[in-house]
């Protein structure tokens, strides 16, 4: 019985290791792009790339991408308002993230506040996240990091899918996708449609900045909102090494908010309206299987508006153009706030150099126009930026297992406010056999001043007034990027740690100021409870650790979980006391961590089953004025249900809870809140798909099938 139970033992141990190596030979294989812009598998990217696969998005089931990444990795912070995502990554910023839609910029709000509800989390193939700055190789904005949204591609000859999400709060998700495939011609055609009803956590106003106890605000912490983005992409190869694109999107938002009683608090009169557009054509030019040329062309515009619900005067336009105080606006009528427009053209070569060297090159100019009469002095900002760019990836193998990869790169950028800058970056990785991989990597980022930040001006009532004012004084921001990395493989277990240093020279970011400070004009008009000023600090600094775990149990079971310590320092110096002053950074929390546990299993050839539980927390959030967020602790709970019918139909079906245990800030409305959450929530997604032409298979990894060859399988 014994010599039974050792060779028992034995060969699970054996099975387990063989499965453990055939997934971490899978993982390994993934294909990632966004450090050097070139691609490598990752286990030999020379810059630390963190991703979110498209396994782990299914088991997720995430309802947006700000969502997933919450969810899926502890780096990032979310707090979203009516004005965008207000996402951070390391302790900096929605304005120093760049965010890429398969390597090309999303456009938003120029002041940083990009809102993510423009990408469809259904049509997200994987996500790759570059830590750190980046401007080397795309320039102004990438300070903090990179996220890169890879879409799916779609190769079939015929394929439409309908994918229907329901939740809590009248959470409302619509996907529709077709796709066509005819000789050399592929087009894609893709509606999203959201809509939430919104929800109120609290009723109960700050009672220290009003003069009575308010318990009945209308005041939601959420407002009602729908959107909708309908988008087209077609492709041709006019021969067999050389395809060109064209695509174009439009898109439409209302954020719905509703008036009550009290005029100082929450009386509103008009709803907000956003109206979207992008063209985009290029090409690719394959010279050899790793050589190619390609051209891509932007035009974007994003524009902001006041719908008005309520008669209103306030200061506007009368038709002929001619400013008007008091003008009156009408239910129905709409004001400009913002119109911003965006051209960029980039020119970029990838070529095989002797000696195991790539070289990457580039050309860019990009044209910024911001339009906002009630908002910038003289009613129109404009801002132009010329850049030539150069990288080199060198590999050198001292063994069959040891190797080096060392990339360098350099950018010079020509503002037309601003002059010159060089941004140079570079990136060493050495392997040890499979299993160990040391990182370290330099890298100084580079961003002028947006228009907004120079220009802008804006009141926003909220327990009082507060005035927003740009500052035409403001110098662009410098940062120096310090990396060093260790990742372990072993058996299906992957570590990965990570320490990293981040100064920011002249970080702008808002300031309170004295109210004697503000324009006397704006003092006269506004009495403003609180002034803030974009202005720039002396230094800025985050420092921290990341940590990442998985571990792929066995085919079925697969563990994991992330941790991130933050530490900022930041200081201004003081004219009216001539001395440098501490200043918090927004949002900071020194403690995140999420983590995962799924289980995917086929019971028969037309049913997979998959199970995910996940958790995240939070410490305390800093903030400057009005309080600090709380700390949380968020559980959810995930299943999915797939059932390939035939080889051209499948059928999938999603339902969870999210936040189990059902926690919600009730903080005084108005107040930073460290979650936004309502508490318990529940949600269902249908999908239906037909595809003519490729065969629908499994996506688990005990399954011979898969539907992508960039997943963990």
């Amino acid at each position: 019985m014994r010599i039974r139970l050792a060779i028992s033992c034995w060969l699970l141990a054996v099975c387990v290791s063989a499965q453990n190596d055939i997934w971490r030979q899978d993982s390994l294989q993934e294909v990632v792009v966004t450090g050097t812009g070139t691609q490598h598998l990752l286990k030999n990217a020379p810059v630390q790339t963190e991703v979110i696969t498209h396994r782990m998005l299914k088991d997720y089931g995430g309802r947006s991408l700000e969502d997933i990444l919450a969810g899926l990795t502890a780096s990032f912070a979310f707090n979203q308002d009516d004005m965008g995502s207000q996402m951070q990554l390391n302790g900096l910023g929605n304005d120093y993230i760049l965010v890429l839609i398969d390597g090309k910029r999303i456009h938003g709000d120029v002041g940083g506040q990009n809102d993510l509800s423009l990408i469809d989390p259904q049509n997200i193939e994987k996500i790759e996240i570059v830590k750190g700055a980046s401007s080397a190789l795309y320039g102004s904005d990438a300070i903090a990091g990179v996220i890169n949204v890879i879409t799916k591609k779609h190769n079939e000859g015929f394929m439409v899918e309908n994918s229907t999400r329901g939740g809590s709060y009248g959470d409302l998700r619509q996907h529709n996708g077709l796709g066509i495939a005819i000789g050399k011609f592929k087009s894609y055609t893709n509606f999203h449609l959201q809509h939430s009803d919104g929800w109120q956590n609290t009723a109960t106003e700050d009672p220290k900045q009003t003069e009575f106890l308010i318990e009945d605000s209308r005041n939601m912490t959420v407002n009602r909102h729908t959107s909708w983005q309908v988008s087209e992409r077609l492709t041709y190869e006019p021969l067999k090494n050389l395809e060109l694109y064209a695509e174009g999107s439009t898109y439409w938002k209302r954020i719905y908010r509703p008036s009550g009683k009290y005029a100082a608090v929450d009386v509103k009169t008009y709803d907000m309206a956003y109206r979207n557009q992008s063209l985009a054509a290029g090409g690719i030019w394959k010279l050899k299987k790793t050589d190619q040329v390609t051209l891509d062309l932007n035009w974007d515009r994003h524009a902001y508006y006041y719908h008005y619900t309520d008669t209103t005067l306030t200061d506007g336009y009368d038709p002929r153009g001619n400013f008007t105080p008091y003008y009156p606006y009408f239910p129905g009528d709409e004001e400009l706030q913002s119109d911003q427009r965006r051209i960029m053209a980039h020119l970029k070569g990838i070529f095989t150099l002797p000696y195991d060297n790539r070289l990457s090159a580039g050309l860019e100019w990009r044209y910024d126009y911001l339009e906002a009469p009630m908002r910038v002095a003289g009613g129109v900002a404009r801002d132009n930026t010329e850049a030539a760019y150069v990288q080199d990836e060198f590999r050198y193998a001292f063994s069959p297992k040891v190797a080096m990869n060392i990339t360098g790169g350099l950018r010079l950028n020509n503002n037309g406010q601003f002059g010159l800058n060089l941004s140079p970056k570079i990136s060493g990785m050495l392997s040890l056999g499979d299993d160990i991989r040391l990182r370290a990597t330099w890298s100084q980022g580079f961003k002028t001043p947006t228009p907004k930040e120079m220009y802008y001006r804006y009141v926003k009532y909220m327990n009082g007034t507060y005035l927003y004012l740009g500052n035409e004084g403001l110098q662009p921001q410098t940062s120096n990027y310090y990396a060093v990395s260790g990742e372990y493989n072993w058996q299906g277990l992957n570590v990965t740690v990570t320490g990293y240093i981040n100064t920011v020279k002249d970080m702008i970011t808002l300031v309170t100021i004295p109210n004697s400070q503000a324009p006397a004009e704006y003092i006269v008009k506004y009495d403003p409870r609180k002034t803030r000023q974009y202005q720039n600090l002396e230094t800025a600094e985050t420092k921290g650790i990341d940590v990442s775990v998985r571990y792929r149990l066995n085919r079925d079971w697969m563990l994991g979980g992330s941790y991130s310590y933050l530490d900022t320092d930041a200081k201004k110096y003081d004219t009216n006391h001539d001395r440098l002053v501490d200043v918090v950074i927004d949002g900071m929390a020194h403690h995140k961590g999420s983590w995962f546990a799924t289980w995917n299993h086929d019971f028969s050839s037309v049913y997979h089953m998959g199970i995910g539980l996940y958790g995240r927390m939070s410490s305390k959030r800093y903030y400057q004025i009005n309080g600090d967020g709380k700390g949380y602790q968020i559980w959810r709970l995930s299943t999915n249900h797939e059932f390939p019918v035939s080889k051209k139909w499948l059928f999938r079906l999603e339902a969870g809870i999210d936040n189990i245990f059902n926690y919600v800030d009730r903080t005084y409305h108005g107040l930073h809140l460290g979650t936004t959450t309502p508490g318990r929530t529940i949600y269902g997604t249908l999908t239906i798909r037909f595809a003519q032409g490729k065969k629908i298979k499994f996506t688990n990894n005990k399954s011979n099938f898969k539907t992508s060859n960039n997943e963990e399988d």
